[in-house]
């Protein structure tokens, strides 16, 4: 897939602009460094349909996994390919500094009113900012540094604790390779944690490692394991790994060797770290499985000492402190009517209370006025309503605040996109679903909207002529036509503590 383009300079002055979601960001700038050869570009249909059928590009290239980019339609049907300067779209960040512009070769119909684009892209502007934007260099760069021989690489996409850094250094120390340690920064790519925390914790084992070189790549989360693996294996080459030390076996081709590491287990007689098999099963202690690192931290009890060496235990106890000390995000959705309002006005002001966190409401009402006013009650701007309300929610959880929302929040859609951004914070997200049925709701009917509805008098109610998605994914669900607003108040108290989120002393029992 080549280009052979060369951009005019005034092109871009009237190109229009689009920015990527994260993941076609990360594509983005794997393309634009090379990692992504022989590739230049997103992949038009013929690449596609040639990917789905032989594993190959149109031109017969051998290549693991789709590189797509997805538009609105709206922006697709601005372009006009017969026209070299009218098939220009420049791609940006998301604070809308210019990256790349796409030289539009290819356009189709995606789902929901999306469209597909095709083509090769050029670098433009100064590449981006980032935390840690020294480590973010090309393969060039990278290949240009290491020492001729072997180069054992390692995807460090969790913090390394001693028995990954053990299994390295027998890796290396065998082979007599240099290590290239990778650190992946796409979406989706860092094991729970901010990127930037991902990489001062890896950085906190540096000195328990053989010499290394450490970079930072871009790589985003497939959505199966087999096309991530093969995906990373591909680029690894290209930085110049001539040996992958991974735990997926389905890895091959690409140029490289994979090792796939045996299980380490801690020897007590010596503290020193083997293979399980050789030690007996008296003097043996396995490592910890990731949810049993995640409850230590998560209740504040420290990662011991034989397990994570100091330096990184402390970063990631900087990085993710105590459920009961860590930004939170309650979202609460309901039909109008159901009493979501009210139960989270009686959530803020118990919290409040207590005085052990800082709370912020954001109700629907409220949020229609002071951040969504203008939008109508169409689905993409109800959409649009939910996403706002859930960047503000994941920026106030982010400082480590709980933030409590109270949207009805009908599309499925939207709720997993508040869920994802909380998370994607370093927050937690707990959705409560306020199950009471529409014939209740309507009985209640404060503010006059389902007889408005009902009258033909209003439309798109969520309920009587807008759908409304019930979550298949609450960590609660109350009904207020059974029990008190007091009650279903308590109850999410209750799992609130239950969980961790709040101290015990809140607890209503």
């Amino acid at each position: 897939m080549s280009n052979g383009w060369v951009l005019p300079d005034d092109v871009l002055r009237d190109a229009p602009v689009f920015t990527p979601r994260p993941g076609e960001l990360a594509d983005l700038e794997l393309l634009l460094s090379g990692a992504y050869a022989p590739l230049t570009g997103f992949m038009t249909r013929a690449d596609l349909t040639s990917l789905s059928r032989r594993g190959r590009l149109a031109d017969g290239t051998s290549w693991p996994v789709p590189v797509t980019l997805q538009v609105p339609a709206a922006v697709a049907e601005g372009l006009r390919l017969d026209d070299p300067a009218g098939r220009v779209l420049v791609l940006t960040d998301g604070e809308g500094a210019p990256l790349a512009a796409l030289d539009v070769r290819d356009v189709w119909s995606g789902r929901d009113g999306s469209a597909g684009l095709g083509g090769p892209v050029q670098r433009i502007g100064d590449g981006g900012h980032a935390p840690f934007q020294r480590l973010r260099r090309t393969p060039e760069e990278v290949r240009a540094v290491l020492p001729p021989g072997r180069v054992l690489g390692v995807i460090a996409d969790r913090p390394l604790h001693r028995p990954q850094l053990a299994q390295i250094a027998h890796a290396a120390r065998t082979l007599g390779a240099h290590l290239l340690l990778m650190i992946p920064v796409g979406e989706g790519a860092t094991g729970g944690l901010p990127p930037e925390a991902l990489v001062r914790a890896v950085f906190a084992a540096r000195d328990r490692m053989p010499p290394a070189t450490l970079i930072t790549v871009p790589l985003a989360r497939r959505r199966d394991e087999i096309s991530d693996a093969l995906l990373r294996a591909r680029v690894s080459a290209a930085y110049g790994v001539t040996h992958l030390l991974s735990t997926e076996e389905t890895l091959s081709g690409a140029g490289l060797r994979v090792l796939v590491p045996r299980e380490l287990a801690y020897d007590n007689r010596d503290g020193q770290w083997r293979w399980r098999d050789d030690i007996p099963p008296r003097n043996r202690r396995l490592a910890f499985r990731q949810d049993e690192i995640d409850d230590h931290l998560d209740r504040g009890f420290p990662l011991p000492e034989w397990h994570t060496p100091p330096a990184v235990a402390k970063e990631l106890a900087r990085a993710r402190p105590p459920l009961r000390h860590r930004g939170l995000v309650v979202f609460l959705t309901g039909l109008s009517g159901s009493g979501k309002s009210t139960i989270a006005s009686g959530l803020a002001d118990a919290l409040r209370e207590a005085g052990d966190r800082t709370i912020t409401l954001l109700d629907g009402d409220v949020v229609r006025r002071e951040l969504s006013a203008g939008l109508t009650f169409s689905r993409a701007d109800r959409d649009l309503n939910v996403r706002r309300i859930g960047w503000v929610a994941a920026e106030i959880a982010r400082h480590r605040g709980v933030a409590i929302c109270c949207p009805i929040a009908p599309y499925a859609q939207a709720r997993s996109t508040a869920r994802e951004m909380a998370e994607a914070a370093g927050a937690g997200f707990v959705l409560v679903h306020v199950a009471t049925p529409l014939e209740v709701c309507e009985q209640r009917d404060r503010k006059g909207l389902y007889a408005r509805a009902r009258a033909g008098l209003l439309t798109g109610m969520t309920g009587i002529d807008d759908p409304y998605e019930e979550p298949t994914d609450a960590d609660l669900v109350v009904d207020t036509s059974d029990i008190s607003i007091e009650e279903a108040v308590q109850r999410v108290l209750h799992l609130l503590t239950e969980v961790g989120w709040i101290e015990p002393r809140l607890n209503p029992a």
